[in-house]
């Protein structure tokens, strides 16, 4: 029942025209994982490669953001589901407007909704701010667990911020590990990742 609304949801993403990014885009990214996967991943917009495939997440970032998940032991396929606030690319990859991360969000709303995750991480700032307010910085927020309608929600920095700047990669990982034990508490008692106790 979840993958058939979601798939009605997806062919009135791919017919939509309610901003300008859909003159540009060469396909939509929806979303890509596990649709009863209990960890939804949310990051800005589509980039290069992912507008090119229709996948989310496949360029580098994709590649770092499936190693760190590696070392949790989570993957697509079995615990999360990954979209973004936009669901076509902004050209030239820039920060999706105002505008048109309000035309996107009651879509990834929906699919939250469908998808009913119990955990939430947010890349990036954009994502954040998109979410859960327009002055927050993910640098105050990240590691930090929110609630957002019932849901347990951990910001993180992008993975793209990651690749520009190594130094963080320390400070994902603690809040990936937060992750990782929210994960044991909410859904899973027996996870185990060779990184955590």
């Amino acid at each position: 029942m979840c993958e058939q609304e979601l798939n009605k949801i997806k062919q009135e993403v791919e017919n939509c025209s309610l901003c300008p990014l859909h003159k540009s885009r060469t396909m939509v990214v929806f979303g890509d994982g596990n649709p009863k996967g209990k960890i939804f991943l949310i990051g800005e917009g589509p980039g290069f490669e992912e507008d090119k495939s229709g996948k989310a997440f496949i360029g580098r970032s994709g590649q770092l953001l499936d190693k760190i998940l590696l070392a949790c032991n989570f993957n697509r396929n079995d615990h999360v589901y990954i979209g973004n606030i936009v669901k076509c690319r902004p050209p030239g990859n820039r920060t999706p407007s105002t505008e048109e991360q309000a035309a996107c969000l009651p879509y990834l709303e929906r699919q939250i909704e469908l998808i009913s995750p119990e955990i939430i991480v947010i890349l990036g700032a954009t994502a954040l701010q998109a979410l859960l307010g327009k002055n927050l910085k993910i640098t105050k927020e990240r590691g930090n667990w929110h609630i957002w309608f019932n849901r347990f929600v951990m910001p993180t920095y992008h993975p793209s911020a990651l690749l520009r700047n190594p130094s963080l990669k320390k400070d994902a990982w603690e809040d990936f590990k937060k992750v990782i034990l929210k994960y044991r508490e909410l859904v899973d008692p027996d996870h185990r990742s060779p990184f955590v106790k």
